[in-house]
């Protein structure tokens, strides 16, 4: 997920390239993601320090689980994608101008989500799309890329609902890409490179199945 912090110049490794699916998923492999600064530069991000959320540190704290019992919310999995996607690219980011996620990312991470690759957990009030989160399958790692929330705490609702799922498959962590101090107070933490690329390495064999194989129509 994107980072209230900045990252430096050796967090990434690359410039140029396309946003086609297989490099997209070739990238997302080796540990790299996509972070462009604008809608001219694409850059290619393998941060030193990854922050990644484990099932066994994940911090609930008492408000929120008060609000998960009491939520009146209704959540889904992969129902709203492209809304999902286009709410995290609106959604204002402190010490951020604009947003990462440019047209071509979006149109590239849309194109994901049909093909069985991205993933979005929503949060509903009353049938209005009210939080969200969406990320990438990695040969059945998970990497989350953004978040928003229309009212308080949906966006957390929706994320632990996503884990909670994600536990039913076998998945115990998920990569949220560089820390910030929201991602911190869920218990997040940050691992050397070679830590988590070892980590990334040994889930993707497990093979394990995260969604089902066919997608819903968008």
């Amino acid at each position: 997920m994107e980072a209230s912090i900045e990252i430096g110049l050796e967090d990434f490794v690359a410039v140029g390239g396309d946003l086609a699916p297989e490099t997209i998923l070739g990238a997302y492999r080796l540990g790299i993601f996509p972070w462009p600064p604008d809608e001219r530069t694409l850059l290619w991000a393998r941060p030193r320090r990854r922050a990644i959320l484990e099932q066994r540190h994940l911090h609930v704290s008492r408000s929120l689980a008060k609000a998960r019992r009491r939520t009146p919310l209704h959540f889904s999995l992969d129902e709203a994608f492209p809304a999902v996607i286009d709410a995290c690219a609106a959604a204002p980011r402190p010490g951020q101008d604009g947003t990462w996620i440019t047209p071509a990312m979006r149109a590239a991470y849309v194109e994901l989500h049909r093909l069985g690759i991205a993933h979005s957990a929503e949060a509903w009030r009353d049938g209005e799309l009210v939080g969200g989160v969406y990320g990438v399958d990695v040969d059945g790692a998970f990497s989350a890329e953004s978040m928003f929330r229309r009212e308080p705490d949906a966006s957390k609702l929706a994320l632990l609902h996503l884990l909670e799922h994600l536990a039913a498959r076998g998945l115990d962590w998920i990569d949220v890409q560089v820390m910030s101090p929201h991602l911190a107070r869920l218990g997040a933490r940050e691992i050397p490179r070679a830590a988590f690329e070892r980590r990334l390495a040994a889930t993707r064999a497990r093979g394990l199945v995260l969604f089902p194989e066919t997608p819903p129509a968008r």
